[in-house]
């Protein structure tokens, strides 16, 4: 079981749901985010629910990138090794191109993906340096396709995290150190809370428990949940242009 596990954007929805999960299973947990108040909080219930567990917390924003490294770093000093690294902080686009929001675009295309690469080079720095981890980014099932409108952009982020997912599994092939690249469906926060006839959407607790089995078998790629994903994402692949310009 990898027991010290890195979370980041952990003080709210598939976070903070992931690290009550693993909490539960016995595991130090490192967290971080941008809400510190949320953070402590959060801290203070799972040491009084699991008070065999070790809970670290640091306000971290991950486009600072400089701060990134260093609360990576940290982490692993106060715990002696970093055992699994989920690159999970996030926000959602709300706007289509041209429509006069590129600087809300360019926050999420820099939040989802350019801070992607920082935790990643952070992680990876540290995971080499033991010979040992395990590698996790938060993709999305749509990055598997093109989306129009107010998910282009973060469409977009989410192939380009997928991409880099692949790239380190190349990179670390014949390794002790394992990469994973997560898919999720429409799991209910707030990031997608608001979006209208999301299609086979799951609580954030079924999601939760769906995520965490995902990761803890550690494959390469895994659609969360499982079924109906898996399949839909095939079909997504394989759908004509025409046909999925006027579906989706």
């Amino acid at each position: 079981m990898r027991k010290n596990i890195l979370i980041t954007g952990a003080s709210t929805g598939l976070g903070e749901g992931m690290a009550r999960a693993w909490a539960a299973k016995g595991c130090n947990l490192a967290l971080c985010a941008r809400s510190a108040e949320k953070l402590s909080e959060l801290q203070q219930e799972l040491q009084t629910n699991y008070p065999d567990i070790r809970v670290l917390v640091r306000p971290l924003d991950v486009c600072d990138y400089e701060q990134v490294f260093e609360v990576f770093r940290a982490f692993q000093q106060e715990f002696g090794s970093l055992d699994r690294v989920v690159v999970n902080a996030g926000i959602g686009s709300s706007s289509a191109i041209g429509r006069g929001q590129f600087s809300s675009n360019r926050q999420a295309a820099e939040t989802n993906f350019v801070a992607a690469i920082a935790q990643c080079e952070s992680a990876m720095e540290i995971f080499r340096e033991q010979n040992s981890g395990h590698l996790v980014l938060m993709s999305s099932v749509s990055g598997v396709r093109g989306f129009r409108g107010a998910l282009n952009v973060y469409a977009a982020t989410k192939a380009a995290v997928a991409s880099l997912a692949e790239g380190l599994q190349l990179d670390t092939r014949g390794t002790p150190i394992r990469v994973s690249n997560i898919m999720p469906g429409y799991i209910l926060t707030d990031i997608n809370r608001d979006t209208k006839n999301a299609p086979f959407r799951v609580d954030l607790d079924t999601g939760v428990r769906a995520l965490v089995q995902a990761i803890d078998k550690e494959k390469r790629r895994a659609y969360v949940p499982w079924w109906p994903w898996t399949p839909v994402s095939y079909v997504l692949k394989a759908m004509p242009f025409g046909l999925f310009a006027r579906t989706m």
